[in-house]
């Protein structure tokens, strides 16, 4: 898995890095096909707002938040790639089951 964190308008610090790399596992315990995360962390004004991009095989997911605070917006953040992760999961569970069940009724017939 790759993990670029880019701060515009903010230096990246290491306990922010640290921060999201520990709330990341969360992510890759429920998919283990991630093949990159990128990370933007942005400042407007008193705005703090946080994005990632999460290329999946098969898919790619796009999470932003914004909040006043750095560490807060992150939170967010990760609350809702969570939500669109197993949401994503779920589906793929869904369409492999399906198919073995359809081809074993039609070779019943």
């Amino acid at each position: 898995m790759n993990l670029k964190i880019t701060g515009l308008h903010l230096e990246v610090t290491p306990s922010l890095r640290e921060f999201i790399e520990s709330k990341l596992e969360r992510i890759t315990r429920h998919v283990d096909n991630v093949i990159g995360i990128t990370v933007t962390l942005s400042v407007d004004k008193l705005v703090q707002k946080a994005e990632v991009n999460v290329h999946l095989a098969g898919k790619d997911i796009h999470v932003e938040a914004t909040d006043a605070d750095m560490y807060a917006a992150i939170d967010a953040l990760m609350d809702k790639l969570d939500r669109q992760v197993l949401k994503f999961k779920e589906k793929q569970g869904e369409h492999r089951s399906a198919a073995p069940q359809a081809n074993a009724a039609d070779a019943a017939l």
